[in-house]
Formats: C-alpha cells, structure tokens, sequence
C-alpha cells in the first residue's frame, strides 16, 4: 500500500470522532421521549390519567402480567452502567458515559423498534449495583447492562440473571460473543472449514472473549485448541498468579484448567501462531498486533480486531500479512463484529414473546441466523457478516430467537413463527418511517457542514 492511500484511509477512519463533538452539541442528545397516544383534547387525559388510569392500575396489582397489555413495558428496555469500562476509553464514570449509552438507545430504537432508556448509575460496588438494578426492574420488559469492568460484570450478570424475571442480557459479553460467532460462521464457510477443527487465537480475557469463548463452545469448539492471552501471556494451569486470584476472578482461572491443551507458554507471537482465527479483544491498537505475527497463522486465516474506537491493528495490515478474511469492530471498514447489529434483533425477539431470560441458545439462534442471512447475500472476503444497512435482517434474527425461546421454555407467549415475524418487521420498520418523515417535516433538522 503506497503512503498517500494509507493516509486517506487513516483520515477516513477519524472522521467521526472530528464530526462528534459537533453533533452532539448541535441535537444536544440524540433521543427524546414523545407520546404514542392520542390527544384530541384535555378531556383525552382523564382517561390517560386521572380518574381513568386508576382502573389498569388495580388490574395489574390483581395480575402483574397485565403491566405488558396496559404500559410500555413490554417494548421497555434500561441500558444500565457505571461507566467502569466504557468503550475504549476506561473508567470515565456514568455521566461521561451518557452519550455511549444515549447511542445505543438510538441503535435499539432505530434497528429494532424497542424504547431503551439509558440508566447510568453512580454506584460502583457490584452488590449494590445489582441491588440498584432489581429495584428499578418493574419498569422494564428487559435489561441490558453495558460497559461494567471485568471482573464484576459476570458477578452482575450472574446475578440479575438467577433473580430477575425479565431479559438480562450484558451487551459486551453476549452482544459481542453473538456477532464474533455470526462472523466466524461465514468466515469459516467461505473457507471451507470446521469450527470443531480449528486452532483459535484469543487476544484479552474481558468481557468479550470470556462470554466468546463460552458461546464458540456452546456451538461447537474445541476448548484445548483455544490459546487466550491476558496481559502477562497465554493462560495455563501454571499460572500460579491466575490461581492465587481465583476466587477473585474464577472465570479466568477456569479458561486457565479448560484450554490450550498444548500447554503454549509465551505472549501473543507464540498463541498467533499456527492457528486458523484470531479473535482480539483487548486495547485499541494500531500496532498492538504485528504483522509478523499474523503471517505465521494457517492458510487462510481469519482475523477479527475488535478494540474500538480503533483495531489492535488497521485491517489492510493484518491483510497485506496474509489473512484471507479481517473483521473489526467499525462500521467504515468490511465486517464490522460488532454487537449493533445483535442486540437490537435479540431484544425485538425476546419482548414479542414476553421471554424470561437469555439462554447460549438463543444467542447462537441469532447468529445462526446472521450466518444464514449473510450466505443467502453471497459470501466474500468482504462480506462474511450482514451489516446494519440491511434492514431486512433483524427480523430475520428477531424470530429465529424468538423461537428458540418458546422451544426452550422460556417464552410467556407461544406465537407462530409468521406472527412474530410480521410483529418485529412492523416494529422495526413503522419506526425507521416514523423519523424519515420527522426529517422530511424538518422536526429533526441535518447536521451541521462536515467542515468548518
């Protein structure tokens, strides 16, 4: 690659953190909250109100299942965080992580017709986060915890998931684990190989790869042929640093006694080498994988980069090293794994029939389905994942998890397979209409000039 074409695609790829701060500041927000009732006249609100709302609140204190037929809830989600570990970017604490979890409930809206509501709380104790959580739960139809540090955010998950009778569901570890599996699905059918068979390489233990790790399991891989490196190297049961912390972080001490069969020692140059995927989730890079290293992987190699807001390692790199297939976690490069495209499907599907919670099952249902979408698409080196501009898609999704849900147990409503489908696309698509034509009445006006 000549210098002028890198430096045109670096440029392009920090334009929109230049246009960010523009924006923001012009929408001030980027939600609001509008009725969907009618109001022809005050008289309307003595119904919508009081006297007349007394009478759905005594319902639903009789029958709590009747708060799905009279309020919101059924298509209600909160976005909780502390802000512990907030994108890239750390612990910046749960107001600087306002505009994070404001974004998401644009994507939940706009992708999957679902009214999220960030909740961004300041309590970083993890017992009594999740006391904060369960109090505040009846409002919603489902829960989606977002940017909590490694490791309370499985103790949080754990948690809220065995007490609470709604959707639980933590976006960085399952919402990643879902689109990282979707896009090793195609990837491995384009090149014409076996999830059971191959050697995976799995840069940092947060979040991510720890829920990663268990999904490629669940849907078929070979725990002794993963190689996961934290920060001091690969895990093995030798590590006696690991050990002495397990009753710390035991999530990490169990991937130390249940992978790498080999028993690799060493840093990511010797877990890289001779497998067929890497999976890294760990810092933003560039260069924090190098080329050298991607060039001793298999024949056909996939490597998925997944730090934002940039790879451990710019995509045309880790291609001009010989990987046939690069993902990242950006929507301005090829194959975004990124969890945008699962969650708001998941959610769509979970809500239409009143799910209890999130099984392993239903998240390789999603990516299953992403899978297939994207086969159906026509596969390429480019094109191993469905991106968030086919629309089409997360209906598709939004029923393969619904079914998994009602096959496994956990659905309240037992639909057909064509009623959830027509639901979630009539969600989905009545929204997206909905702010095509507050633009077109200028209610929500274009964004300032690119430049200045």
């Amino acid at each position: 690659m000549d210098r002028k074409t890198e430096k045109e695609l670096l440029e392009k790829a920090k334009l929109p953190e230049k246009l960010a701060p523009k924006w923001h500041k012009y929408y001030k927000g980027k939600i609001e909250v509008i009725p969907k009732c009618v109001i022809r006249s005050l008289e309307d609100f003595s119904i919508w109100y009081t006297p007349g709302v007394a009478k759905p609140c005594l319902e639903i204190k009789d029958n709590p299942d009747k708060a799905y037929d009279y309020t919101n809830k059924w298509n209600s989600v909160a976005i909780v965080t502390d802000g512990s570990r907030t994108l890239g970017l750390g612990d910046i604490g749960p107001l600087a992580a306002l505009p994070v979890m404001e974004g998401k409930a644009l994507l939940f809206k706009y992708l999957g017709g679902v009214d999220a509501f960030p909740l961004v709380i300041n309590e970083k104790d993890p017992k009594r986060f999740v006391e904060i959580v369960k109090a505040v739960s009846p409002s919603f139809g489902g829960i989606n915890l977002e940017d909590l540090a490694n490791p309370k955010c499985f103790y949080i998950l754990d948690e809220l998931r065995n007490s609470l009778e709604i959707p639980v569901w933590h976006d960085d570890q399952q919402g990643t684990a879902t689109a990282t599996l979707a896009a090793l699905l195609g990837a491995l059918k384009l090149v014409g190989k076996r999830i059971d068979e191959i050697n995976i390489s799995l840069i940092g233990v947060g979040a991510a790869n720890v829920a990663t790790i268990r999904l490629l399991i669940a849907a078929g891989a070979n725990p002794k042929k993963m190689y996961v490196v934290d920060s001091k190297g690969i895990l093995h049961p030798e590590r006696k640093d690991l050990e002495e912390k397990k009753n710390v972080n035991p999530y990490k001490w169990e991937l130390c006694l249940k992978t790498n069969g080999e028993r690799r020692k060493g840093g990511m140059a010797e877990a890289i080498k001779g497998t067929d995927v890497l999976i890294a989730a760990s810092k933003p890079g560039p260069n924090v994988i190098k080329k050298e290293w991607i060039k001793t992987m298999n024949d056909d190699a996939i490597v998925f980069l997944e730090a934002n807001p940039i790879p451990e390692m710019w995509p045309w790199d880790a291609k001009e090293a010989g990987a046939r297939v690069v993902g990242t976690g950006r929507s301005d490069f090829p194959n975004q794994v990124n969890n945008s495209l699962v969650f708001p499907a998941v959610f769509r599907g979970v809500l239409d029939v009143r799910a209890r919670t999130i099984t392993d099952g239903m998240a390789i249902a999603a990516a299953q389905a992403l899978a297939d979408y994207a086969e159906k698409k026509g596969l390429h080196e480019d094109y191993v994942i469905p991106n968030m501009t086919e629309k089409d898609v997360f209906p598709e999704v939004a029923t393969a998890v619904a079914l998994k849900a009602i096959e496994q147990g956990v659905a309240r409503l037992k639909l057909a397979e064509w009623e959830i489908y027509e639901k979630a696309a009539w969600m989905i698509t009545s929204t997206q209409r909905k702010i095509k034509r507050l633009m077109e009445l200028g209610f929500i006006k274009s964004p300032p000039e690119e430049e200045e």
